[in-house]
């Protein structure tokens, strides 16, 4: 059976303290609402609706720069749940398939619990993902009959005996696209909110000979995000998991609390992560590298057996091929370095090429923008930059070639060719001593006239 996704993200999330939507407020580096979106990917849905409102431009861009195929419709009026849902009715004309209703606060459902409602589908009309509450609060709750789900209360209207039940909705639903609809066109507003339920469902599905019920998964993953403190929470709660699913597949991790991990991070088996590295979008470590401490990754692909760090910068667009060596207060961004050439110290490589077995020294930096355009700069295949050089894009050095300490690098090296480009020492006889006795009668004349 065919399946689309219904994302609620119309709300504005007053409790967040911000002018950005709820839903785009970053879980380990993404949007909430594409954390919600990646994990019903399993279902491979057909279409993808994003219900908008507040910031409904930017939640449009979120939507379609992570899935370009998704729609995004808005709900101009905040009237509830069901009539949130109402608002994908036309984008779903004639779609004969099961729709999701998913929420773009609520980032943590997990592929496999989505894939049990869907299979629920098969023998009951309407599916609710429901969860057992250690403190139920103000979940609605469900109310059930044996294996069938004969209604859903919301607190505000819930009696004291359904309080005291602790299996509680989610609201994440699922049912046929056009019985959905249907029922949705059913639902009234006479309740303590006035709004449109979306919960009202399961009851008017009761009354017109429907079936419905409930799967149920951990609370954890029904965690919605309100306020920064819940957003601090279900990064923490990522984060722990992702750690573990590392260390399980064959990582290393020296103080795994320490390490901060993005959702799309991938760290291949025997590699080690020395402490306080932090791993922005987008990175991909393969198996048996070595990340040192204090190192920052992010856009990044570091290959077997490369070195990272300490305190080392890798940004976007940086490729780390086996064997390299990327050391102490390093910046690379947007440079391919080849197998086994080193840059070990204080050196920032920039919108460069890097040969095989190239050895770069201390302080270097490619000069690679002149304030409007960037450029690049070529380093050979067993090439020695000298510590200090300045290489000043666009730029090569030739393989075996080799430029001195202090050199500043304005036009090609050809291969095999030494390049020293510095102005001649000149000493100056006893000058230091007149020049330092001259500045402190300086500095006493100044300090005398202060007074």
């Amino acid at each position: 059976m065919s399946i689309a996704l219904i994302i609620l993200a119309a709300g504005k999330g007053t409790r967040m303290k911000s002018d950005l939507p709820k839903v785009l407020h970053h879980v380990a580096g993404a949007p909430m609402l594409v954390h919600a979106m990646k994990s019903a990917e399993a279902l491979e849905p057909e279409k993808t609706i994003v219900v908008a409102g507040h910031g409904s431009d930017a939640v449009s861009k979120a939507a379609t720069g992570y899935n370009e195929t998704a729609e995004v419709v808005l709900q101009t009026e905040q009237l509830g749940t069901a009539h949130a849902v109402a608002q994908a009715k036309d984008a779903l004309s004639g779609f004969e398939g099961d729709a999701l209703v998913l929420y773009g606060d609520t980032p943590f459902i997990s592929p496999e619990t989505l894939q049990q409602m869907s299979e629920a589908r098969a023998n009951h009309d309407v599916i609710v993902l429901g969860f057992e509450a250690r403190d139920p609060g103000k979940y609605g709750r469900l109310i059930m009959n044996g294996d069938s789900l004969a209604k859903i209360v919301e607190f505000k209207d819930a009696s004291d005996e359904e309080r005291a039940i602790t299996l509680c909705n989610s609201g994440v639903i699922c049912a046929k696209s056009s019985v959905l609809f249907d029922l949705i066109d059913a639902v009234g507003n006479e309740n303590a909110s006035g709004e449109y339920y979306l919960t009202d469902i399961v009851e008017i599905a009761q009354a017109k000979g429907l079936s419905a019920t409930s799967v149920t998964c951990d609370e954890s993953e029904t965690l919605g995000v309100n306020s920064r403190v819940q957003l601090a929470e279900a990064d923490a709660i990522f984060q722990a998991k992702a750690r573990i699913a590392l260390m399980e597949g064959g990582v290393t991790m020296h103080a795994p609390d320490t390490v901060y991990l993005s959702h799309d991070t991938y760290i291949g088996a025997d590699t080690i992560i020395e402490p306080n590295v932090v791993f922005g979008p987008e990175v991909t470590v393969e198996n048996g590298a070595h990340i040192r401490a204090f190192s920052h990754l992010e856009g990044a692909h570091v290959s077997r057996g490369a070195v990272v760090g300490p305190y080392a910068r890798l940004r976007p667009g940086t490729e780390l091929a086996e064997d390299t060596k990327i050391g102490n207060f390093v910046e690379l961004k947007n440079a391919v370095v080849d197998e086994g050439a080193k840059v070990n110290h204080l050196s920032y490589v920039g919108d460069a090429h890097v040969g095989a077995r190239a050895n770069i020294g201390a302080g270097t930096i490619t000069c690679n923008y002149d304030g409007v355009m960037k450029h690049h700069t070529e380093i050979g295949a067993d090439s020695f930059i000298g510590s200090n050089t300045l290489l000043v894009a666009p730029v090569s050095v030739g393989a075996n070639a080799m430029t001195g300490s202090g050199t500043v690098v304005t036009k090609d090296v050809p291969d095999t060719d030494l390049a020293i480009a510095r102005a001649p020492q000149v000493n100056k006889t006893g000058l230091a001593v007149k020049l330092f006795d001259m500045l402190k009668k300086k500095k006493a004349s100044k300090a005398k006239g202060a007074e």
